[in-house]
């Protein structure tokens, strides 16, 4: 009998698909029960839960996941016959203090790395600079390892990766990361191997290593990738630099059309007092004027200042330009496309739609895959560190968010996140936090006095960060001393019992033969009598040749006085094995 086929989207309720399945649903809220799920027939589960459930009932049925339609959809353009050249979109990516923004300063000669906090970039922030009356626009993208989400949406929408190595520390894991997403993006890449007047550098060993580890082969040896030596510091190789981008741009023949609905990315997102949500785009197809109706993911509204990289305003936007636009009645998320449609009822029609797609497939979604296997694979009952987070823009809430997912404790220790959102810290966020012993982190806002009155008052724990790698190391700590310790313990030695001379309620004072190892005053001793330990001891004291001692060792006769909890019987030829117990702070993986 042919195996059955459902398709069903991203989530389903439990009636629905136990109607789907043909089974009472009361089978299938018992299944999930049984596996540490107690639901109802209107709780949402996602794809890969229902693919489980089915495996676990045994039933010869294939789950298929059916394409979801958004409101907003992106296609795929065939460019007309109209369609111009753009300039070329350029992410400048790489590892941790390579100097990737330094880089940015030399060619926009600013000074953007000063003001962010501990070097580096906490957002994707984009530019625009000239070359030869040509136009470049650059994203500079984060280089920890938390901003994972940020650097792969920055290759994800660009043409030319700019991957920027140090030559005095070489190939880095960030810099292994960034190569990764700009080939998975399909972008070009073009290496600038930076700090060349230091000293220790070496950039004949830079592209070695990314030659014969990475596959980036230097042209000058044969290969296909363009490698620049250069220095931020001094200037000297970055026109070359930008030459070279341009160069490996025109060979793409990058065009696009003007005459159809603006549509790219969003690429930032936060409040502001007074000017509402101010939202940073990237103009991908069309043009972008002030006065246009947009649909943002499930945000809607009308542009009512439309400015560039430097703050002043536009009349027009085409493509490839990166642009700040207010009017948008809430904050879209990071990654969201955006398209220009013709009218304020369209775009909160489009938005309705998406925002029902969204909520079927992802909001409402209360059991995943991956919670299901934790439940199943779960032996005992895990603590929760329960937090909120505010940041200053989406795209840093959403790596802030991620990271904190990845913190590793096997299941003994779950972080929750019961709140998020962009903007500085609230009295909601103080009240919530009350209710649920929360800790809430705010990263670059933040903390009004009044809600710090509120929050000594209710006595919840606010800390605030600049540096996304300092607030993880503090979740970690707290997670750590939620973590039962580890106990440790170590062999000291034996004795064979020879005689009992003494026995009280608390006390058994015995003599023997150190058989190995050693027996000294306030070591824990096991009694084993054959094969079965029958009791747990303290020794109290210990004397040799009937003189208090300290310690004795292997082939020496001693007596010594045991405590007990309760009254112990030990007999000639049991065995005393001594050790030592500690406890041990744990440190997550």
């Amino acid at each position: 009998m042919a195996e059955k086929v459902i398709v069903i989207a991203d989530s389903i309720t439990v009636g629905e698909l136990a109607e789907k399945l043909n089974l009472p649903v009361t089978n299938l809220i018992g299944e999930l029960f049984k596996n540490g799920i107690v639901s109802t027939i209107n709780q949402r589960i996602d794809f890969e839960t229902a693919t489980i459930i089915i495996e676990e009932l045994g039933l010869d049925v294939t789950l298929e996941k059916k394409a979801s339609a958004g409101g907003v959809e992106h296609v795929t353009h065939t460019l007309s016959d109209k369609a111009v050249a753009r300039p070329p979109i350029v992410a400048v990516m790489g590892h941790v203090d390579h100097g990737k923004t330094s880089l940015l300063d030399s060619i926009l000669k600013t000074k953007t790395a000063e003001g962010e906090a501990g070097g580096i970039t906490q957002h994707i922030s984009a530019y625009q600079t000239i070359r030869n009356g040509r136009t470049i626009t650059l994203l500079d993208t984060p280089g920890h390892e938390a901003f994972a989400a940020l650097r792969q949406h920055g290759a994800a929408l660009t043409d030319v990766v700019i991957i920027v190595v140090a030559a005095d520390d070489g190939v880095k894991p960030q810099t292994i990361e960034a190569i990764r997403f700009a080939q998975n993006a399909h972008a070009k890449i073009v290496v600038a191997i930076n700090k060349i007047d230091k000293e220790a550098a070496n950039p004949q060993l830079v592209k070695t290593q990314l030659a014969t580890e990475h596959g980036l082969n230097p042209e000058e040896w044969g290969g296909d990738t363009v490698m620049v030596e250069v220095s931020a510091k001094t200037g000297q190789g970055v026109d070359t630099l930008l030459d070279m981008v341009l160069l490996v741009a025109d060979i793409e023949e990058l065009k696009a059309d003007i005459d159809t609905p603006a549509e790219g990315l969003v690429i930032e997102s936060h409040m502001e007092v007074g000017r509402g949500a101010v939202v940073g785009l990237l103009v991908e197809q069309g043009e972008l004027k002030p006065g246009s109706f947009l649909v943002a993911g499930t945000a809607y509204g009308k542009v009512r200042t439309l400015l560039d990289f430097a703050s002043k305003p536009l009349k027009s936007a085409g493509p490839s330009t990166p642009v700040t636009v207010t009017g948008i009645k809430e904050l879209p998320q990071f990654g969201d496309r955006f398209i220009a449609v013709k009218s304020e009822k369209e775009a909160r029609s489009a938005v309705a739609i998406a925002r029902i797609e969204h909520e079927k497939n992802a909001a409402s979604t209360n059991i995943t895959g991956a919670d299901l296997l934790k439940m199943m694979n779960q032996q005992y009952e895990s603590q929760d560190l329960n937090v909120i987070v505010k940041a200053d823009v989406q795209g840093s809430l959403t790596s802030v968010v991620d990271s904190l997912r990845l913190i590793d404790t096997d299941g003994e220790i779950a972080l929750r996140i019961i709140g998020s959102g962009v903007g500085n810290i609230s009295e909601n966020d103080v009240r919530l936090a009350a209710d649920q012993e929360t800790i809430i982190y705010g990263f670059n806002v933040t903390l009004p006095p009044a809600v710090k009155q509120l929050a000594a008052r209710d006595k919840v724990q606010v800390r605030l960060y600049k540096v996304i790698y300092e607030l993880l190391d503090d979740a970690r700590a707290s997670m750590e001393a939620m973590l039962a310790p580890e106990v440790v313990e170590t062999p000291v030695g034996s004795l064979t019992i020879k005689a009992i001379f003494r026995t009280l309620k608390d006390t058994v004072i015995a003599g023997g033969e150190v058989t190995s190892g050693k027996v000294a005053t306030g070591l824990l001793a096991r009694v084993i009598r054959g094969k079965e330990t029958i009791a747990e001891t303290e020794v109290t004291s210990v004397q040799r040749q009937q003189q208090e001692a300290k310690e004795v060792f292997e082939g020496e006769m001693c007596g010594l006085s045991l405590k007990t909890s309760k009254k112990l019987l030990l007999e000639e030829g049991d065995k005393l094995e001594f050790f030592t117990r500690e406890l041990i702070k744990r440190k997550l993986k």
